[in-house]
């Protein structure tokens, strides 16, 4: 009887059965199917910036998300194999325990992630077994572009324009009801119990509680454009800051891939089709456009988004003073009450309004002149829908080293707290006993 052909499926920031090309190549061109992720031990550590990898939110969101994708796949009669330390080791030990012809996983585009899947592909190729690698956080596919990546234009503006009435959105890949595969042991709960330990406590000012997984993606879906009709009033009430109502909370999910930036372009349509469409359900495909341009920026010049500014002090330059400006914004100290309630905002829920990080983010830039990258990387550490390309991409564009760049990209903390937060409930909420929360 002729030996199975065997694959891998590596899941990475793609936790999701529907809409997942590197799960439905897999199936397609093989026998059998061993889902699995490898719990990178670079993020449990502290990065040169001196901020955690990935900080409680983001741990607790992740824990979330897997046992879901476990769950699901059980379903499916399959399962999720967990495995934790050096991805190029460990994922070579599956390989070879299972005796795996083949790979499939998510296509990087971000400087760490490149060297990490080169690695585990060198360490692959050795032993004569193949890494596919699919695109799955993009609403477009980079093949169809009507230019290469190295011609990306440098003003979204002129991205969309090129683009948004050109390109096609590709059809969902369905989620498979049956999945092939050998007999997977129970989930191992008490790992990644080990490895996210901590309990992250609940600050009921927050603005969603957010839960991670595919089937609580889609919960908040249906209850954004359905159960409220939300969607309709998006571009009227995307810049608020106080409640889950104020934009559709997807990024969340979306960093994670437990549900893929087609998926809501797809309820996008089919909620046109019912309800009708206006300016608020074109703008949320708008902001689709906006993820994808940055994912696009990264591959294109992935070091261009880690650049010190020279308009910014250096943490050499005074390591003293460096260290109070960085820390008072960190922990909400600044005397601007408006980035002080943000950033206690972030503290305490790992979430802030997008009003709000353009804010804090011009704030510590063009006020405080401190190194931007420091500013990103605290945010890497605590935001829960943390997302490497619209994270540095969007600090990089605000410190003037991204696309378009020029100095002093300023924001007037004082008009846009005038603007956005008008009766200052948003300041009250979280600098009102402030102290009590912390």
């Amino acid at each position: 009887m002729p030996e199975k052909k065997t694959a891998l499926v590596w899941f990475k920031t793609n936790l999701r059965l529907r809409d997942n090309e590197c799960l439905f190549a897999a199936m397609a061109e093989n026998d059998q199917v061993i889902p699995f992720y490898c719990f990178d031990d670079q993020l449990l550590k502290t990065t040169r910036f001196g901020f955690k990898k990935a900080g409680n939110f983001r741990l607790k969101f992740l824990k979330e998300s897997l046992q879901q994708l476990d769950e699901d796949l059980r379903k499916a009669g399959s399962g999720l194999v967990l495995r934790k330390g050096i991805p190029e080791k460990e994922i070579l030990r599956l390989a070879e325990e299972y005796n795996a012809q083949s790979i499939y996983a998510e296509k990087e585009v971000a400087p760490e992630e490149l060297r990490t899947a080169a690695k585990v592909e060198a360490e692959l190729i050795k032993h004569n077994c193949v890494l596919f690698k699919f695109e799955c956080r993009n609403l477009f596919h980079s093949a169809d572009l009507p230019f290469q990546i190295e011609e990306l234009p440098d003003i979204f503006t002129d991205f969309r324009k090129k683009t948004e009435k050109v390109v096609a959105v590709r059809q969902v890949f369905p989620r498979p009801a049956v999945i092939a595969s050998p007999i997977i042991a129970p989930f191992n709960l008490s790992l990644l119990n080990e490895l996210i330990s901590t309990i992250v406590p609940a600050d009921l000012r927050a603005a969603i509680q957010f839960k991670g997984g595919a089937e609580a993606a889609h919960q908040r879906l249906h209850y954004y454009f359905h159960q409220t009709k939300a969607l309709s009033a998006y571009k009227e009430t995307r810049n608020g800051m106080v409640g889950e109502g104020y934009s559709s909370k997807f990024s969340a999910w979306l960093a994670l891939g437990c549900i893929s930036a087609k998926e809501i372009y797809e309820q996008v349509k089919a909620y046109e089709d019912r309800y009708g469409a206006n300016d608020s359900t074109y703008w949320l495909i708008f902001e689709l456009l906006w993820r994808d341009y940055f994912g696009f920026c990264m591959e294109k010049n992935p070091r261009r988004y880690f650049m010190r500014s020279a308009y910014q002090r250096s943490y050499a330059a005074d390591e003293e003073q460096f260290n109070s400006a960085l820390n008072k914004w960190i922990n909400g100290q600044t005397g601007v009450p408006f980035i002080d309630a943000n950033m206690i905002e972030l503290k305490l829920t790992g979430f802030m309004s997008n009003r709000g990080r353009q804010n804090v983010a011009s704030y510590l830039c063009n006020d405080l002149k401190v190194d931007w990258r420091f500013g990103a990387a605290y945010f890497e550490q605590q935001l829960v829908d943390y997302d490497v390309c619209n994270n540095w991409g969007n600090w990089a564009y605000l410190a003037g080293v991204g696309n378009d760049p020029r100095a002093n990209r300023y924001f007037n903390i004082t008009k846009q707290a005038a603007m956005y937060d008008a009766d200052g409930s948003f300041q009250q909420l979280w600098l009102d006993n402030a102290q009590a929360g912390q």
